[in-house]
């Protein structure tokens, strides 16, 4: 075994260990509050229904034990195994190493990297939401989606992956600058083309009809100094049971989404704290916010991928004979996570400060911090949410706050 698989396998064994003793805890935590209803959530959830959100946590939990393991074992199965040096020296041979057989090489990769986890996406959704009484989906539609899904990918993601693998030859050195813009300026193309073009592809999205309650967000969103060009409502329903809503898009193109689950689940005043929670997001320029450190992140993403592209040790390291961006890129791919996965905390406290200055900013427009406290309530209590995770486990991996949390900060006027 080279430096650079041990390496591997220790970052690897980091993670999973880690990920792993995350949810034993958060199990644990769910366990000791499982016999009696918290004094914290008296009021917020009924005894019976906390008890079914606890059985959906622990379920879901074990579950994803299985996918991480597995993962695990797969990604150690390609980097170690020899099969990636051997299929790529194949590829080339037969295909030939220009742009766009890298390109393809790495696409066909991807996919088959996919398809062991079919089956656990199928039993999450088919037994356990199911179980649960959230799965909406239906066989046919979810192969359907799967499909859609792929030619979706293979559209976008082939052609630019080949004009990123032919800019080493157009630009030399610095290709990764030029790389760099290239993806950030896509990144911004799609914040406006996916809801108009990929969303339908999957989903009916309506504008919201006439009536008491869109005057009444219209009403709110001029308050607010919000001018909203669309409400939109999705069919989320055709899926699943949960709900949700987001802002998409910037400037003249940005629109908020609600669920039709959201509207048939909440108020009307409660409805209006959440797209008061949503434009706040826009007013307190967390949006902006978000796309700078996504760019950072990206910039130092695609600085790495340059760096080890130049590096014969990195490539030999993990079998290769000879350099090749594609390679590089697809390593990043497969390794990066590894390293990113313990930046998780400091994501998440940032996401967390910018829900709590929308909910700050939603209380202060409506009046009122009780609508949007009643309506995270009856969103926990039908999406089963898990109110009282373990404070690692929600470090790492809840982006936003928990309910009690929120609703202290809310309360606190902060």
């Amino acid at each position: 075994m080279t430096l650079l698989e041990t390496v591997f396998v220790v970052a690897l064994v980091a993670k999973l260990v880690a990920e792993l003793v995350l949810d034993a805890l958060n199990r644990s935590q769910v366990a000791k509050n499982a016999n009696s209803l918290p004094s914290e959530l008296d009021g917020i959830m009924s005894a019976e229904k906390f008890a079914k959100a606890n059985d959906y946590t622990v379920t879901k939990s074990r579950f994803g034990t299985i996918g991480l393991l597995l993962d695990a074992v797969i990604l150690a199965a390609v980097i170690l195994s020899g099969v990636l040096p051997v299929a790529f020296e194949a590829w080339s041979a037969s295909v030939g190493d220009a742009g766009w057989s890298s390109a393809l090489f790495l696409v066909v990769v991807m996919i088959v990297l996919g398809l062991p986890s079919l089956p656990l996406e199928y039993y999450e959704q088919f037994v356990i939401e199911e179980k649960f009484g959230f799965n909406r989906s239906t066989t046919k539609l979810w192969v359907v989606d799967k499909i859609k899904g792929s030619i979706v990918g293979l559209v976008i993601g082939f052609p630019l992956l080949w004009l990123l693998m032919s800019l080493v030859g157009w630009m030399g050195e610095f290709w990764w600058v030029y790389g760099f813009a290239i993806m950030f300026i896509f990144q911004l193309v799609m914040m406006v083309l996916y809801p108009m073009l990929i969303i339908p592809l999957f989903n009916k999205l309506t504008p919201l009809e006439d009536g008491d309650l869109k005057s009444r967000l219209m009403s709110m969103s001029d308050k607010a100094g919000f001018k909203c060009n669309a409400i939109q409502v999705i069919d989320g329903s055709k899926r699943s049971a949960h709900s949700n809503a987001y802002f998409t898009g910037f400037g003249k193109f940005r629109r908020i989404v609600l669920y039709d689950t959201l509207i048939d689940q909440l108020g009307e005043d409660e409805i209006e704290a959440v797209l008061a929670h949503e434009i706040g997001h826009y007013k307190k320029g967390h949006i902006p916010k978000m796309i700078a450190s996504s760019a950072i992140m990206m910039f130092a993403g695609f600085w790495v991928v340059g760096y080890l592209a130049k590096s014969e040790e990195f490539f030999a390291g993990f079998g290769f004979a000879t350099p090749s961006i594609g390679i590089a890129f697809l390593l990043f791919g497969l390794i990066g996570g590894l390293f990113t996965f313990w930046m998780s905390p400091l994501f998440n406290v940032m996401s967390r400060k910018h829900e709590y200055e929308a909910d700050a900013f939603a209380r202060d427009v409506v009046g009122d911090w009780k609508p949007l406290s009643n309506a995270l309530r009856n969103l926990s209590e039908k999406n089963l949410s898990n109110l009282m995770p373990h404070p690692a486990y929600s470090g790492f991996h809840y982006s936003h706050p928990t309910l009690l949390e929120r609703e202290a900060a809310m309360k606190s006027g902060e």
